[in-house]
């Protein structure tokens, strides 16, 4: 492990995964047997979502009777939470593991804490996210939105292979409709209902075999960019600080965690 103020670097065998925790504590790279598999670059990567994930209509949730407004960074609406917009602080950090907080301000209405940890391992990556407060209750939703790469360089592209439940139904706006249909074939800028938990596995044939599970039952695959697939574990749904708010309180925080395992082929 090595660090500076720009980066945290952990490794496992010949695994090697860097962390920019003043770029929003997303992972820069990770790097299996020399083999990059994540897409480059400052808005790439992998960056979490929090206190949102997706997109919350025009902005706009309420919490009880309290209306509030966010700045519309991706108009007509809000977009993927202020975390990955923010410098976070290095908690801890040793060889293999590190963990990060950042807490929570403007333009996010409540005050809370949130914090990152990483677990590097030869064949996974265990990732956990949570959020906790300690005055005001108020709707959030935590998740990640890793950019593997959809070709590693020197063969075929990536295929995606998962069975999902429902796909959320989208409408002209980006936003689920509420109504769930049965799934649809790609290209895809969709959520999905995985309600045993998500497992969505990327093959790189000949190459790396890697699966992205975890206990959250919501996943949005994105593939509508060529360079590019992303597989996102999320609490909720797009829009659900409206849909299904899941309140972060006092006595319950948010928690969220999900695995990348991979193996040689």
């Amino acid at each position: 492990m090595s660090s500076s103020e720009e980066n945290i670097r952990l490794a496992a065998g010949d695994v090697e995964l860097t962390v920019h925790p003043q770029n929003g504590c997303r992972i820069a790279s990770l790097r299996i047997g020399g083999t990059e598999v994540l897409r480059q670059g400052e808005r790439y990567g992998s960056f979490p979502m929090v206190p949102w994930c997706g997109r919350v209509g025009h902005g706009r949730f309420s919490n009880g009777d309290v209306r509030h407004q966010l700045p519309l960074n991706s108009p007509p609406h809000a977009i993927h939470g202020t975390g990955r917009d923010t410098a976070w602080h290095t908690a801890r950090a040793s060889k293999s593991e590190a963990a990060f907080t950042y807490d929570l301000a403007d333009p996010w209405p409540y005050s809370g804490r949130v914090t990152q940890a990483f677990e590097l391992a030869e064949d996974s990556l265990i990732l956990t996210m949570g959020v906790e407060t300690y005055e005001n209750s108020f709707p959030a939703q935590a998740g990640w939105h890793p950019w593997f790469l959809r070709n590693l360089g020197t063969g075929e592209d990536a295929r995606i292979d998962f069975t999902p439940e429902w796909q959320e139904e989208r409408g002209p706006d980006h936003l689920p409709t509420g109504r769930r249909v049965a799934p649809l074939p790609g290209p895809w800028d969709d959520c999905f209902g995985m309600p045993d938990g998500v497992s969505v596995t990327l093959t790189w044939p000949e190459q790396l075999e890697l699966t992205v599970t975890s206990r959250a039952e919501w996943v949005v695959v994105y593939d509508e960019e060529g360079e590019a697939i992303c597989v996102e574990p999320q609490s909720g749904l797009p829009n659900g600080l409206n849909t299904h708010p899941q309140l972060v309180t006092p006595i319950e925080p948010l928690e969220i965690a999900t695995t990348w395992a991979w193996r040689r082929l």
